[in-house]
């Protein structure tokens, strides 16, 4: 495994190294030790193939018109409901 991957696995799956640098998965999903085995073994190719794909970058979006309106609209609602938890007055004051 070439250098880059093994950084990027140490830095992405720390809960998965111990303190002398052994990757450790636990399998006890069946009975049998050798098929408790394969699925380590498994979940550890999936593990080291995440980390071999790049992550695209994210790109920049601004909201759009229906979801600032959603929001303002969510946003009024909470403030009227908030607003009718206050004392009651009577019109007669």
């Amino acid at each position: 495994m070439p250098e880059y991957y093994k950084e990027r696995l140490l830095a992405a799956s720390h809960h998965l190294i111990s303190s002398d640098g052994v990757i450790v998965i636990k399998a006890q999903e069946y009975r049998s030790q050798e098929l408790n085995r394969e699925a380590a073994l498994a979940r550890l190719v999936a593990v080291i193939k995440d980390l071999t794909t790049e992550q695209k970058a994210r790109r920049p979006t601004r909201p759009t018109r229906a979801s600032k309106e959603r929001r303002l609209v969510s946003k009024a609602q909470k403030s009227s409901v908030k607003a009718l938890r206050g004392k009651v007055r009577s019109g007669r004051e």
